[in-house]
């Protein structure tokens, strides 16, 4: 009487597969991750919730430098700027994203040229 079976088992192991699967969670990883394209400020804690709407970025870090989407502006020409970016813009929006200690008159300046020109203005801050 024959008690072994035909169908042996392989001990051998296939790499194919597991290259596959480490190829396809690279992809993933990196389309999921994002650069974020900020200026590393420190911003000011408050409680509310989060928009994800972003036409235009201004942000003044401590040394009371602007910058509009991380690209450096000279204060004087910030108004005209802002409406060269938000021409023709359904719902013009402003991101303003001043660093914790910077004088609050300065975030103002940003916000009266928002008032003038009829755009929104949301203050980005920190989670608590």
């Amino acid at each position: 009487m024959k008690l072994k079976g035909r169908n042996k088992i392989s001990p051998e192991f296939s790499m194919a597969s597991m290259t596959d699967i480490v190829f396809l969670l690279l992809v993933f990883f990196m389309l999921t991750s994002s650069v974020p394209n900020a200026l590393d400020l420190l911003l000011p804690k408050a409680k509310g919730k989060s928009t994800n709407v972003q036409n235009v970025s201004v942000s003044i870090n401590k040394k009371l430098e602007y910058f509009m989407d991380s690209q450096k502006i000279n204060p004087e020409f910030l108004e005209t700027e802002l409406k060269r970016k938000l021409k023709g813009q359904e719902s013009p929006t402003i991101i303003l994203r001043a660093e914790e200690g910077v004088p609050i008159e300065k975030a103002v300046t940003v916000m009266d040229i928002a008032n003038r020109n009829n755009f929104k203005v949301i203050l980005a801050v920190r989670p608590e």
